[in-house]
């Protein structure tokens, strides 16, 4: 009689532990079947959707109905690597805690073509859950034309009657070993032109010249014109190979383009150790800091600009 009563429960089993199998089989088909000449789509719905996420997360939709003509829309590029799980979902809270007034930063993920099954799986969960993700049709590469897949992409990607134009004011290309204070960031570009901008930070680290040289790839951002222009333009699209942020500048010099430059430094710079010519010692006024890639500059960084001050005694609970 026991055994007789197990098999209804057994057959139940069977059926959930099916149906479990052939939706994960669906999630994984349809990120398999993902390709360029879906991108548009797929980036027009990852911005229109605002899905209602945790305390931790960030937002990236670009809402026309709440913004104000006063607001600044920022766009961020982080440009990483599809494996920086971990790195991503710290990067997340450190933008996502962050709430600058008078503008709206929109932070993304973007890198080439999945490769491996196991990508496809944890990328496709990642999309679901945060929407924060560009996935470009290119192959991985740093110096070799993914700077200019990720700007020349976005006009495509972005257009739409439901959007503001244009869908931002600015458009940064920024490396993941960046910490950006983004109320300060916000402030800096206040007074600036919205139109014909390239801003940075100028190398070689002892000029302050940004018309004789160019921006650090540690994050570099122009005006909404220009991403058009890049998108349309053989002189960027025929230069693609070489140190992309020194190449980016090229572009810009070849094409008589950028008469308004703006050079962030000191308030952008390097990790304070080890010592290079591009680094100081943290300050209040600090926009960015660069190379901070490991666990304890991370901390050390956050320390130094009080980064969980805001957080209030309330929220912080305690388990006898």
């Amino acid at each position: 009689m026991a055994m007789e009563a197990a098999k209804p429960f057994g057959g139940q089993r069977f059926m959930i532990v099916s149906l479990f199998l052939i939706f994960f089989l669906c999630v994984l088909a349809s990120i398999n079947e993902f390709r360029y000449e879906t991108l548009s789509k797929f980036g027009r719905c990852a911005l229109s959707n605002i899905p209602q996420f945790n305390d931790f997360s960030t937002n990236l939709s670009v809402e026309n109905s709440s913004s104000s003509n006063d607001e600044i829309r920022i766009l961020i590029g982080v440009l990483t690597l599809p494996d920086q799980y971990h790195k991503r979902h710290f990067l997340r809270m450190i933008y996502g805690t962050q709430s600058p007034a008078g503008g709206r930063v929109d932070v993304k993920f973007v890198f080439c073509n999945l490769t491996r099954e196991e990508q496809h799986v944890l990328v496709a969960l990642e999309i679901m859950r945060y929407d924060d993700i560009i996935i470009m049709n290119c192959t991985e590469n740093m110096n070799n034309g993914k700077t200019y897949t990720y700007f020349s992409s976005l006009p495509e990607m972005l257009k739409g009657a439901d959007r503001p134009h244009p869908p931002y004011h600015y458009v940064m290309k920024a490396d993941d070993d960046t910490f950006f204070r983004l109320e300060k960031l916000v402030a800096s570009l206040r007074p600036l032109p919205r139109e014909d901008l390239y801003y940075g930070f100028v190398i070689p680290c002892h000029s302050m010249d940004p018309f004789v040289d160019y921006m650090s790839g540690m994050g570099y951002m122009v005006s909404w014109d220009l991403v058009e222009w890049i998108s349309e333009s053989d002189i960027a699209r025929n230069h693609t190979e070489g140190a992309e942020d020194l190449v980016f500048g090229a572009w810009l010099r070849d094409g008589r383009r950028a008469k308004n430059r703006y050079n962030a430094k000191w308030a952008m710079y390097n990790y304070p150790d080890p010592k290079d010519p591009c680094q100081h010692e943290f300050w209040p006024d600090t926009i960015a800091v660069h190379t901070v890639k490991t666990p304890e500059k991370w901390l050390q960084t956050l320390k130094y600009f009080n980064f969980t001050s805001n957080l209030k005694p309330s929220k912080l609970y305690h388990i006898p």
